[in-house]
């Protein structure tokens, strides 16, 4: 399919630059992009291949100042990036199967409720008392246990473990591989050494608007819920243990794990590998760093915090300096106590 400029610009309400019937019908990196394709430009470090690039059409920020002639005709936006998934969110609408129906080799309870138009793969295993609501999307290997509900337009790709009793809003999306609702981590240790299982009577609920990565575990709660806010988007590999709580439009990047009964405020940013201790508070807009260990609560909102044990970003930045600065200080120090002692021994 064939787009132009100016049709381009009319869906994320761009301003042209160049020529207008300029055409597409595919996307490309900028820095290696072909005439015919289109590409974006959002982060600074790859400016320079916008005078280089062989795309006929590249989406900008307005804010972007050139610095050379380009080729390409421009569009400009407001957020390229934003603008960028817009489209590419259409390709993938206009360009994926159009699923629906019950396949042959699926089982499904007499007592499951599926709305109209919800697709149920072959290989899907759909327990008593579940409900799926209308359009969404059960893959091959799923398996949902007694009485889970899945909202609308919710897709759930191969192989995902749902447990019991755990509830999936409308428009979620959760990867290959994932299991919602597995046991809390709860054992309660014995005078002879051994550990009793504590059982894990709660749930997962899931609300609306959340992606979930692949192989990622979210424990049910002890009693009460694990609960995954609305907007939430998980990364891959994740551990998310019993009764924590994720508040809403939150991203977490892969390999993090947090501990029983955390809760992280609404709008938070994770890096990936961070770990968080159990039982504590993280506030709202809350930024962690990669491969920082969160030890206590943070209750500031909007702290950025990094390192391990997790402490105030930029005091960490000038902590690195000085720690760069060691061996030069041990030196001067080393031929301070020199001169000290030649003076002492006047």
């Amino acid at each position: 399919m064939q787009f132009t400029a100016t049709q381009i610009a009319e869906v994320i309400q761009g301003t042209i630059e160049g020529d207008a019937q300029a055409s597409v019908n595919s996307f490309g990196k900028i820095e290696v992009a072909i005439s015919g394709q289109l590409a974006f430009l959002s982060n600074p470090k790859y400016e320079e291949y916008l005078y280089t690039t062989g795309a006929s059409v590249v989406i900008v920020n307005k804010s972007l100042e050139l610095k050379k002639p380009v080729s390409s005709t421009l569009i400009r936006v407001e957020d390229a990036y934003s603008a960028f998934a817009i489209l590419l969110d259409i390709y993938q609408n206009a360009n994926s199967p159009k699923l629906s129906g019950i396949e042959e080799g699926s089982y499904i309870h007499a007592s499951a409720y599926c709305a109209e138009e919800v697709y149920v793969a072959a290989l899907a295993y759909i327990s008593e008392g579940v409900k799926i609501g209308k359009g969404s999307k059960i893959y091959p290997g799923v398996f949902l246990g007694r009485n889970v509900e899945v909202g609308e337009n919710s897709i759930l790709h191969p192989n995902i473990s749902v447990y019991h009793q755990c509830k999936i809003g409308s428009n979620v999306t959760i990867h290959a591989g994932t299991v919602i609702g597995s046991d809390g981590f709860g054992f309660a240790p014995q005078s002879d050494g051994t550990f009793k299982k504590i059982p894990q009577i709660g749930n997962v609920i899931i609300e609306d608007n959340v992606e979930i990565g692949s192989n990622t575990s979210i424990d049910r709660a002890t009693f009460g819920s694990t609960i995954i806010k609305s907007g939430v988007k998980l990364d891959n590999l994740l551990q998310v243990a019993h009764n924590v709580e994720i508040g809403s439009n939150t991203v977490i990047a892969a390999q993090t794990g947090i501990s029983g009964s955390t809760k992280i405020g609404k709008n938070a940013m994770i890096g990936g590998q961070v770990g968080f201790n159990g039982h504590i508070v993280v506030a709202e807009g809350t930024k962690v760093s990669a491969q920082s260990g969160v030890t206590k609560s943070i209750k500031k909102p909007n702290t950025t915090v990094t390192g391990n044990p997790a402490g105030d970003y930029h005091a960490s930045l000038r902590t690195q300096v000085f720690m760069k600065n060691l061996p030069e200080m041990a030196k001067r120090i080393a031929d301070l106590e020199e001169q000290i002692r030649k003076l002492l021994s006047k």
